[in-house]
Formats: C-alpha cells, sequence, structure tokens
C-alpha cells in the first residue's frame, strides 16, 4: 500500500495504517522539535520564518520514506499565532506527501474541555487535524474518553503517556495503588480500548509512549506491552545508528507494534533500512541535498533519497 492512501477518505483505522506505513518504510518516527538552539544550528532565525523553513526542509527530506513524523506542537506554539500557522501548514505538508502524522500535544483534561482538545487535532475539518496525537492519562484513564471515542470516529489514533524517559516520571507512573502500579493499569486501559482490533487480528489504534531509557521497569511492574496490541511510541531508540547532525539533533523515536520498539530493521516490503549507519544501508541514486533556502522562496527542495540532509555546516553525530 502507498503511504498517500493513508490520507485518503476511506478512513481506514489509524493502527491499520500505521501497520502499512512500517512494513513499507520501517519503523522509524522523526520527530521535528525546532527548538531555538536546533534552528541556530541550522543558520535559521529564532522566528516563525526560521520555524517554516525547519520543518519543511524536513518534511522534503524524510516525507514519504519514514513511518511517521512527529511535530512537537510546543516548538510552534512558542511562536504565537504565526507559529501554530506554520504547524497547519507543516500537517498539510505531510498530508500532501502522504506520510502519517503523530502531533506531540500530551493533552489531558476532563468532560468537554478534553472533548474540545479531541475536536481540535482529531476533527477531519479543522486546521491542525492528525493522523494521531499523544495525550496524558493522569487525570484518570477515563478522562481520555472523548479523544478515544472520536480517534475510534474517525480512523484516527492516540498515543497515551505511560512510562516515560523524563526520571520525575517514575514517581507518579510506579506508584503502587491496590497492588498494581499506575502505568501498569493505564496499560490495562489501552487493552481493552483495542479489544476489538485485537479480536479481528489487527493492530490496535490505540499505543503507548514507552520511553527507551526506562530500563527494566516494565517487567519490574508486571506490565503485559504484548496484550496491550497497540503501537508503541519509543523516545530515545534512534540514536542507534544515526549519523547525520538531523538526526541526532532532531528527535527520532522508533515505532513498534506487537509489544515491542524497534529502531531499524529493514523494511519487508522495500529491503532497505530507512537511514544510514544501519547495516545494510545503502543511498538512493541521485540523492541530493536540499539547496538553503528552497522552502523560504515558496518551494520545497526536491530530494530522492529516504535519508534527511545535513543542516548547513552539519556534521556526521559521534
Amino acid at each position: 500500500m502507498s503511504s498517500a492512501a493513508a490520507h485518503q477518505g476511506s478512513r481506514r483505522p489509524f493502527g491499520s495504517r500505521l501497520a502499512d506505513a512500517m512494513d513499507d518504510h520501517g519503523p522509524l518516527c522523526v520527530g521535528i522539535d525546532p527548538h531555538p538552539n536546533l534552528l541556530e544550528a541550522w543558520g535559521l532565525a529564532d522566528s516563525a520564518a526560521g520555524l517554516r523553513e525547519f520543518a519543511l526542509r524536513t518534511i522534503d527530506a524524510v516525507g514519504g520514506h519514514v513511518a511517521a513524523v512527529k511535530p512537537q506542537s510546543a516548538f510552534f506554539e512558542r511562536h504565537g499565532s504565526a507559529g501554530i500557522a506554520v504547524l497547519e501548514e507543516t500537517l498539510a505538508a505531510l498530508r500532501d506527501v502522504g506520510t502519517l502524522s503523530v502531533l506531540d500535544v500530551k493533552r489531558g483534561d476532563i468532560g468537554s474541555t478534553m472533548a474540545g482538545y479531541a475536536q481540535a487535532y482529531l476533527s477531519d475539518d479543522t486546521p491542525l487535524a492528525a493522523d494521531s496525537i499523544t495525550v496524558s492519562p493522569y487525570l484518570g484513564y477515563g478522562s481520555l474518553t472523548p479523544a478515544l471515542n472520536l480517534a475510534e470516529a474517525n480512523g484516527s489514533g492516540v498515543f497515551v503517556l505511560a512510562l516515560t524517559s523524563n526520571p520525575e516520571g517514575a514517581g507518579v507512573q510506579h506508584a503502587v495503588n491496590e497492588d498494581q502500579a499506575v502505568a501498569a493499569g493505564i496499560v490495562e486501559g489501552v487493552t481493552a480500548s483495542n479489544a476489538q482490533a485485537s479480536g479481528e487480528g489487527r493492530l490496535g489504534s490505540i499505543g503507548l509512549v514507552i520511553g527507551a531509557t526506562v530500563g527494566g521497569a516494565v517487567s519490574d511492574l508486571g506490565i503485559d506491552l504484548q496484550r496491550a496490541n497497540g503501537p508503541l511510541l519509543a523516545p530515545g531508540v534512534a540514536g542507534v545508528g544515526v549519523t547525520y547532525d538531523f538526526a541526532h539533533r532532531a528527535e527520532h523515536v522508533g515505532l513498534g507494534r506487537g509489544g515491542r520498539a524497534d529502531a531499524g530493521p529493514r523494511s519487508p516490503r522495500s529491503g532497505r533500512t530507512p537511514c544510514p549507519g544501519r547495516p545494510g544501508w545503502r543511498p538512493s541514486p541521485g540523492a541530493t541535498r536540499p539547496p538553503a533556502g528552497a522552502a523560504a522562496r515558496g518551494r520545497r527542495p526536491r530530494r530522492s533519497g529516504p535519508c534527511p540532509a545535513r543542516p548547513p555546516g552539519g556534521r556526521p553525530a559521534r
């Protein structure tokens, strides 16, 4: 299946579309995290214009070659309404190239407020519509119901924070309530949300965020990721084998399924790995580096290779 089909009106469940995208391109999810230091490293202004150049150049480099792209909303929001407009353009550009989006907003609230967040990001007809979003369940898993219901209705996806990579998270996520860790209860909620998909033998559309740095927490807390049957978003996985400054500085995360996060097996369909530095990688013929400033001139630079270009003056990461 072409990834462009991911944005057609048929609205197949997100889990099924993501499974196809991972079969086509491998499990890499590229983060767009244009914080001020990164914009400076690319020689771009810390402004909405610099933000736009960064985001569109990133999409030109990886769009159509990876399973998903994850824009971090905070780095767009800090530029006010102009930054939000760039985020809208970024999500539209991902739809245009047929690459699934994971909008990293980590929203969590109750009642009509949570419903409002869900409508903003998971409705088909909104400027910020994404294929999937990240959410926080720490007002109770049931508080996510408006987002879970709308995602199911629209064929969208939701990634629920379970075990995060920040050290402070353990104080809440590892806490035990009635002989069960909080994180384990969240995973049980996701398992229930994906029950229909499990019964139909397909990947569920409600995923989990499991940081790659959580060590043995999954087993220590008695968590069964396999049974949850949802995609896993694992920030930090792709430090393995990614050798360009773009990949080093723009956060990469691994996407996994069936209870494991994975950063780099070859795609069963294409037979090649998505980025340099992995065994068996070969550059695509005619791959070029995006010309500096092309996006700012109103056109997206063309690129035929599957991997991101170095930023201006960039060096391979060590």
